[in-house]
């Protein structure tokens, strides 16, 4: 068969659908029970997506719809395989992972924050990493106390 009739992708467009793997943090992968969920979710989603991609006759389309699940397998089965389910915390008297934590700054704006696990960070949500410097600086405290962030102080009003 001549060459003018295959219809392959050279070597060099082939690699173009192989994706670089996500980033994993090399923080403790803590989750929440909702977090966990989410991170099981997502896996079955890319292998549902993965499954779908299979199917399709024409290599070069396959090789196409499959780059991104093929990733998003990699990521999220590694990050279900390292999670570390937290319980809820069973007292508010000091911050711990799992908290909501309501804190004034020193512009007098408030804000309310939960602290959850990476993948389930979202500030537009209120949840933060337990990895972020704002988590970071308030896990081990009370309600009073004032914290240094930066050049800003926040103080602790209640934790949840």
């Amino acid at each position: 068969m001549s060459v003018a009739f295959a219809k392959e992708e050279s070597a060099e467009a082939a690699s173009e659908t192989i994706l670089p793997a996500r980033p994993i943090s090399n923080r403790i992968n803590l989750v929440t029970e909702t977090g966990l969920k989410m991170l099981q979710d997502e896996l079955a989603r890319a292998q549902q997506a993965l499954e779908a991609a299979n199917v399709l006759e024409d290599v070069n389309e396959r090789r196409r719809q499959s780059a991104v699940p093929v990733r998003d397998m990699r990521y999220y089965s590694e990050r279900v395989r390292t999670a570390q389910l937290m319980s809820a915390p069973t007292s508010n008297e000091v911050i711990a992972f799992g908290h909501t934590v309501t804190f004034e700054r020193d512009d007098g704006r408030t804000q309310t924050f939960r602290i959850v696990g990476e993948d389930e960070a979202n500030p537009s949500e209120a949840s933060i990493s337990h990895g972020s410097p704002v988590a970071i600086a308030l896990i081990g405290k009370t309600v009073g106390d004032v914290v240094q962030l930066g050049q800003r102080e926040i103080e602790i009003l209640s934790i949840s």
